[in-house]
């Protein structure tokens, strides 16, 4: 049986949904904390995220005159 959860309560529209996101989420973070490679410091990792994002914002500006 397909237990309904309220919008309000869940994004979710069954149980049996937030079950499967659940597990699947679990499992990327496991497979993170998992992963050998050297992590990246949150300075150049914001760095990098700011970096691509003014590239699209650019290239969106780019497209909008031309």
């Amino acid at each position: 049986m397909t237990t309904k959860l309220s919008p309000i309560v869940s994004e979710f529209e069954t149980q049996e949904q937030a079950d499967s996101y659940d597990r699947w989420f679990r499992a990327k973070v496991q497979a993170a904390l998992d992963d050998p490679r050297p992590g990246i410091p949150h300075d150049e990792a914001m760095a990098t995220l700011d970096r691509l994002l003014e590239e699209k914002r650019a290239l969106r500006a780019k497209r909008a005159v031309g």
